[in-house]
């Protein structure tokens, strides 16, 4: 597994956390525990988010710089590194 691989892992399952946290506020949402789980779990997410896009561009088109075509310039989902 390459390095952005591990990256884009750790963040996906920081996000998921998150949201089936926030999905078992639904039923119960005053148990402070779980906020504070979930708000853990979304600073994470927005950290390697953050890392991932400095090292790797952004992930969304919606993210990008201002010029609309400049997502197309990193790498497409189905290119490896190791391809390189």
């Amino acid at each position: 597994m390459t390095k952005r691989e591990a990256l884009l892992r750790q963040l996906s399952t920081h996000q998921f956390a998150a949201l089936d946290l926030q999905l078992f506020l639904d039923t119960h949402p005053k148990d402070a525990g779980i906020i504070e789980k979930m708000n853990i779990c979304k600073q994470k997410a927005a950290a390697l988010k953050k890392e991932y896009e400095a090292q790797y561009g952004p992930l969304q088109k919606s993210e990008t710089d201002g010029n609309m075509w400049n997502w197309i310039n990193g790498p497409w989902p189905w290119e490896s590194e190791e391809n390189d």
